[in-house]
């Protein structure tokens, strides 16, 4: 009786190839962009900062200089002396401060009121829910403009004409502010955590402030900043209740800024980069924050 024996195989061979993963692939690898992708961030740049590029370039030219043809494009030498100039024509510095006020006021509101109603609406069990969150949706589909006269009405009626709160009690609340922060709350915040809190002894309040409020806060990161953004540049109701020589916000004093026989452009320019600035220090201080926050709302969910 014979028996065969396989013949010794090499274990090399055998044994499955393994595929060599790009760097930018493996685990807490780095991705890198190609050279088209970085291409294209640079155009979008460039055509994102040209505005602002611009309204500085006019800001520091003579009216005259941007009527010729060709227009400037590079700096010139009248940039603080029309800053200056804009600064004290239109009242810029009390109306910073009451745009600050404004739009300050109707963020934080607008961000506490929409966090509450949007937990009421995400997490709460009550009669008419559905309905009352439809009636939310559909007051954002109603043109703001078809409210200005019965508003117009009431401010006057209450003697508001000329006054901050004139402008501030219209913008406290929002429907989107409510439908946002409603359709992240249903995702980021288990419903685990609120009955946890319930268990511990939690009341409704403590609730909303030691689980919702935490866990809402990169979503009411990005309202505020919306929100804020919003209110400063909001100008027909401002313009309609207030006055360029009483309480103005910046729009309604730029409004104001370089009238007469010959419209004055480079002034004009030189108000509207004052009024753009505050918004670009806002983006520079909180943007990493906000983004931050985003990203780990993110993770967490």
């Amino acid at each position: 009786m014979t028996t065969t024996l396989n013949p010794p195989t090499d274990a090399a061979a055998t044994e499955p190839k393994r595929v060599r993963r790009p760097k930018s692939a493996r685990a807490g690898g780095q991705l890198h962009a190609g050279p088209i992708a970085y291409t294209i961030l640079v155009l979008f740049s460039i055509g994102s900062l040209f505005p602002l590029v611009w309204t500085a370039i006019a800001a520091s030219r003579t009216n005259n200089r941007l009527a010729q043809s060709p227009p400037p494009f590079w700096f010139g030498g009248n940039l603080f002396h029309n800053l200056d100039v804009a600064w004290s024509q239109a009242n810029l510095g009390k109306a910073f401060v009451n745009t600050t006020i404004v739009a300050g006021t109707s963020a934080a509101a607008i961000v506490f009121l929409s966090t509450i109603a949007g937990f009421a609406f995400a997490k709460l069990r009550f009669r008419g829910r559905n309905i009352l969150m439809l009636i939310v949706i559909g007051t954002m589909m109603v043109p703001p403009q078809l409210s200005i006269i019965p508003l117009y009405m009431m401010v006057a009626k209450l003697d508001w004409t000329d006054q901050l709160q004139a402008v501030i009690f219209p913008s406290l609340v929002s429907a989107f502010g409510v439908f946002f922060m409603r359709q992240y709350l249903i995702q980021a915040l288990p419903d685990e955590l609120i009955e946890a809190a319930r268990v511990d002894g939690a009341s409704s309040w403590r609730v909303v402030w030691n689980v919702v409020f935490p866990a809402a806060r990169p979503a009411m990161a990005v309202l505020g900043m919306l929100t804020f953004v919003q209110a400063w540049n909001d100008f027909l109701w401002p313009f309609l209740v207030l006055t360029q020589t009483g309480n103005p916000t910046v729009q309604v004093a730029l409004a104001g800024l370089g009238r007469g026989y010959t419209v004055d452009q480079s002034l004009i320019m030189g108000g509207a980069l004052l009024g753009t600035l505050p918004l670009l220090l806002v983006f520079a201080i909180f943007g990493k924050q906000i983004v931050g926050g985003i990203m780990q709302g993110a993770v967490k969910g």
